[in-house]
């Protein structure tokens, strides 16, 4: 070989290092999926596109809440979503509190069907020295290392709190919510240790405190050296909030609302710069052979199961307002009447309760299918009837309804039942039991009623804990949205007619 020929083989050779090392890096991310999984084969098709033009790096990320959703998680009880998951070549996933849905033993199966690499610094079986998952995920993009950092929010253990508790309320696993914050700084500190240069947390908290005080934004308050926050659980649509860490140094906060309504873009330039950008679903014109073709045959399956048609409503059930707000955990909606009717006529109780957080997707005007119902209550849950004194019913109330005028998923939507909310006092008062004339009687405190809700709602999921301790009358195999479909065909006649046209008027709130 001549030195002029060696030469510019060298030259070529540097050029090429020099303009790989200089390739930005782009880390594409979703939160809060709960099956809407048209989303998927966008995400998959918008990496492939940037990979396949050498522009930059691309990679794909969950933030949780995949599992379940709507129909298509509820009747594979999570399979599906996994089978599409193995297709998808995440490089990293954190757990969301609805991965938890099914316990424990079927998220675990779920997770190695899928075969994602998973992060979530918190999970700990109990007593366990070291948690269940990695606390932390390195990649290599050129010559920089990213560690993927996952966490998730520890009112996952009231929220699904029968996945972490036996039935005599001994504790199974562990969120570590006493040391969560030390938990994380303790992986951001061991991925610096191991040479990451940039540190991102998939992050399932949100950004508003709930029954625990966490959020998204404490937890940068609370540490230092993560570059930036991709979060869920929350449901909000968030480019890039920038919030101060434990060092005062701004940090972005993002998230993209729920069901791929946005894919996420982080972009991660040469020298270091972050920015985020979110893209609306529709804009994106790429898609994924593969992952298509997979969510196509599952739509296929979906509907062999839930196309058959229960009943006919001349007007929308109402769970979310116009701006996709979740309306039925801050006040009572006709879809919470419907859903809480159907439980207390299946079980033959003198009162019905559902969580605002368990009815998930509204109906609308027309012909209602099983799917429909399915979708509207998505989850596993079974119904039971349990004897709650006057005074429990009281002190449960007040509870779930003391964040008011905020949503909350333990807002109780009841029937057989009315009360005024306070929304400033936090208060509850006029609870009154509907009678078989028709009328309505003020609680007796010293008395006990029959209540019929979903072994959810008893076990500590849902309405806090404020019911587990309350002796169970029937144990029934009826799952929450059998037992609505049920009532819709053999009560109501297949048409929803003119009862629940609006709200019945059970739940009063005054601003006092």
């Amino acid at each position: 070989m001549n030195r002029r020929l060696f030469l510019g083989l060298i030259a070529l050779a540097m050029s090429c290092q020099i303009t790989t090392a200089q390739k930005s890096i782009v880390i594409l991310y979703e939160n809060d999926a709960h099956c809407g999984i048209d989303g998927y084969t966008k995400m998959a098709g918008l990496r492939d596109a940037i990979n396949s033009s050498d522009t930059a790096y691309a990679a794909a990320v969950c933030c949780g809440d995949f599992l379940q959703g709507n129909t298509t998680g509820a009747i594979s009880k999570g399979q599906y979503i996994a089978d599409i998951l193995r297709l998808m070549d995440y490089h990293a996933l954190t757990l969301g509190n609805h991965e938890f849905d099914y316990g424990v033993p079927r998220m675990r199966k779920l997770l190695e069907d899928a075969g994602t690499p998973v992060t979530c610094v918190n999970l700990y079986e109990a007593g366990e020295p070291e948690p269940m998952y990695a606390p932390y995920i390195i990649h290599q993009y050129g010559d920089k290392k990213i560690a993927y950092i996952g966490a998730c929010t520890p009112e996952t253990m009231i929220l699904e709190g029968y996945s972490f508790y036996d039935t005599n309320g001994i504790l199974l696993y562990d969120l570590k919510p006493k040391t969560f914050y030390a938990l994380v700084q303790q992986a951001v500190d061991a991925a610096r240790a191991e040479g990451a240069d940039y540190v991102i947390l998939l992050s399932h908290v949100g950004e508003t405190p709930q029954s625990m005080g966490f959020s998204s934004y404490r937890l940068v308050n609370n540490t230092r050296g993560i570059d930036i926050v991709l979060d869920g659980h929350s449901h909000e649509v968030i480019e890039g909030a920038k919030i101060k860490n434990l060092d005062g140094k701004e940090i972005i906060v993002t998230q993209t609302g729920t069901q791929f309504a946005h894919v996420g873009k982080l972009l991660i330039t040469p020298d270091g710069h972050f920015s985020t950008q979110l893209i609306k679903r529709q804009d994106i014109p790429y898609e994924n052979a593969k992952v298509t073709a997979t969510v196509d045959s599952i739509h296929q399956k979906v509907k062999a199961v839930t196309s058959e048609v229960v009943a006919h409503s001349d007007y929308r059930l109402v769970v979310s307002d116009e701006n996709d707000q979740w309306v039925v955990r801050g006040e009572e909606t006709n879809a919470g009447d419907l859903v809480a009717d159907a439980y207390r006529y299946a079980l033959k109780a003198d009162i019905g309760f559902e969580n605002g957080g368990g009815i998930r997707n509204d109906i609308q005007t027309g012909d209602i299918t099983y799917g429909d119902i399915i979708g509207m209550l998505p989850y596993d849950n079974t119904l039971r009837r349990i004897m709650v004194s006057g005074e429990q019913l009281q002190q449960m109330l007040t509870r779930c309804t003391a964040l008011v005028p905020l949503l909350d998923g333990n807002f109780p939507q009841c029937s057989g039942l009315r009360y005024t909310i306070h929304s400033k006092s936090h208060t509850v008062s006029d609870i009154e039991i509907l009678q078989e004339d028709g009328s309505y009687a003020p609680v007796d405190m010293k008395r006990t009623y029959s209540v019929a809700l979903t072994n959810y709602n008893h076990e500590g999921g849902g309405f806090f804990d404020c019911f587990k301790k309350c002796v169970v009358l029937q144990e029934s195999s009826l799952r929450y949205y059998e037992a609505l479909a049920d009532y819709m065909r053999n009560v109501l006649g297949g048409n929803t007619g003119d009862t629940y046209t609006k709200p019945q008027g059970r739940i009063r709130i005054v601003a006092d």
